[in-house]
């Protein structure tokens, strides 16, 4: 069950399939698989498998070495995001608005991953999350939105967040909702998610900037806010539980449904 040893789970989960080890040693991964696990961690695979369902990432490139990355972001151009791949907590990530300032955080972020995605700067845009669970007969729905205080640029980690969302309004809540759902069934996440969105609240563009495949402090958070247990309901799900079989919660079937929108949360 990788999703329970945070992201150094998902990297040494991801090592061993790709070494053969878990082969080797018959051992099953429950629960989301690693090639879906990839598909959100490698931030090439990322964008090429959310191009295929028209979902909008950044422009971007990932690259593997210093002068990829610098060319990329010349390419790009100025100010631009740079991203580690399979890192927690923002780590080797900044927004750069300098050749120099790129190249000195882009030489820290190779220090703690193969491989970096140089991106367009959304600086300024709103930062939304949302949490996400699907069981393995394709019930999927979110269970909380969260919002930062902080615009687009400072780590979620380091960010005032409320849930649910405060500033947009219901059909563009439902709009980035709809997107969620589509992406975690695209990408086969069986479990709990969180996905991270750049919107421009005035335009209704969007960017989806990440997928953590895995319970994270945004879990936490999105439990305490609703009631709704997901890191329990995701180890049920990941032992062959669907939605509707989960009835521990207090009422039959009651993981089945998105908990209702009768909470405010404030995360300093």
């Amino acid at each position: 069950m990788l999703a329970w040893g945070g992201q150094t789970g998902l990297n040494v989960g991801t090592e061993l399939y790709l070494n053969g080890v878990l082969k080797e040693y018959g051992v099953d991964v429950l629960g989301t698989s690693v090639e879906a696990i990839m598909n959100t961690e490698d931030r090439d695979l990322f964008v090429k498998e959310l191009n295929k369902v028209d979902l909008k990432v950044p422009v971007s490139h990932a690259c593997e070495n210093m002068e990829e990355a610098v060319a990329a972001a010349r390419n790009i151009g100025y100010p631009i995001m740079i991203r580690s791949a399979y890192a927690l907590g923002g780590l080797g990530s900044g927004v750069c608005k300098t050749e120099e300032e790129f190249k000195e955080i882009a030489e820290s972020a190779f220090t703690f991953a193969p491989q970096v995605l140089v991106e367009e700067s959304l600086k300024g845009w709103k930062e939304i999350e949302f949490e996400c669970i699907r069981d393995a007969n394709d019930r999927c729905f979110t269970v909380a939105s969260m919002e930062n205080f902080d615009p687009l640029g400072i780590h979620t980690g380091e960010s005032i967040v409320v849930a649910p969302t405060c500033s947009l309004t219901d059909e563009q809540v439902k709009m980035l909702q709809d997107i969620a759902v589509k992406c975690v069934r695209h990408l086969n996440i069986v479990g709990e998610c969180n996905i991270q969105y750049a919107f421009n609240a005035e335009t209704n563009d969007y960017r989806i900037i990440e997928i953590n495949a895995r319970l994270s402090r945004s879990s936490a958070l999105a439990s305490k806010a609703t009631g709704y247990p997901l890191a329990f309901v995701a180890a049920k799900i990941a032992l062959g539980y669907t939605l509707d079989q989960i009835g521990e919660m207090g009422t039959p079937n009651s993981a089945y449904v998105a908990p209702s929108l009768d909470y405010m949360i404030c995360k300093i």
